[in-house]
């Protein structure tokens, strides 16, 4: 992951959608209060930040310094966040923790790889919680005019090698052939609202239109975004319903 999101970080925190609050208590109560959970894959806090209030201890680790920074910058009155430099190939150099926990970052894994490791480094009672996009979600309403956009800039799109769109295998189907193959899952739908400036900082935080990868074309990409978008929607305003789905996953019971 290292390097994808370059310049991403500001944009991500700003116009990346929450999970919600009913999503991240479902996470709290799953995990408990007393205990130390991983959320590898970090970003900028989008899970860390509100579950720290809920736990002893979140160690928010990504590759990404700036997300890093960002994370530490939002979140500067949290005394229970460690803010640590890693990633998936380097689990065994982290402090102990009870639970892990994946927003939007499982897919740029080695999946089973990793979820082997866990194994062997999560205590008994241990957790793997995934929380992002439910199973074929319904794009957004600016989705047709910004596919059109991203062919224009040749950056449509960046996919990760053992995601689902590459493999085929939804994180459903990864988790059940894995040792945390008791499932469970829960729903939560909330609706958001976005005007034209956030609809164009949402296109900034993803990989494949970082500003990082755009370079020189950063300007013209955002201002062919600007015409598409407007064409598409003269309002430029729109209401989505997100679904996002808290995925939990245990060692079967012997």
């Amino acid at each position: 992951m290292r390097d994808l999101f370059g310049g991403a970080a500001p944009y991500y925190a700003k116009y990346r959608s929450t999970h919600g609050d009913p999503a991240i208590e479902h996470l709290a109560m799953t995990f408990g209060r007393d205990s130390t959970v991983l959320d590898l894959g970090c970003g900028p806090g989008t899970v860390a930040i509100p579950l720290a209030r809920r736990v002893r201890e979140v160690l928010a680790v990504d590759p990404d310094e700036e997300m890093l920074e960002e994370g530490r910058r939002l979140a500067r009155e949290a005394g229970n966040i460690r803010w640590l430099h890693g990633d998936s190939t380097r689990l065994r150099e982290l402090p102990a923790f009870d639970h892990i926990v994946m927003g939007r970052s499982f897919h740029w894994m080695d999946r089973r790889a990793v979820l082997a490791e866990l194994n062997e480094l999560l205590p008994p009672g241990g957790v793997v919680a995934l929380v992002g996009p439910g199973q074929d979600p319904e794009d957004p309403p600016w989705e047709p005019a910004m596919r059109r956009v991203r062919d224009e800039f040749g950056v449509n799109t960046f996919t990760a090698t053992n995601s689902y769109q590459a493999t085929g295998e939804h994180p459903h189907d990864v988790l059940a052939t894995s040792p945390f193959s008791d499932l469970d899952s829960a729903m939560y739908e909330q609706r958001l609202k976005y005007d034209l400036a956030a609809v164009i900082g949402l296109q900034l935080s993803y990989s494949y239109t970082a500003p990082a990868r755009l370079g020189d074309r950063l300007e013209s990409f955002t201002e062919a975004t600007r015409r598409a978008l407007l064409a598409l929607n003269p309002s430029g305003r729109w209401e989505y319903v997100e679904v996002t789905e808290v995925l939990i996953a245990r060692r079967p019971k012997s």
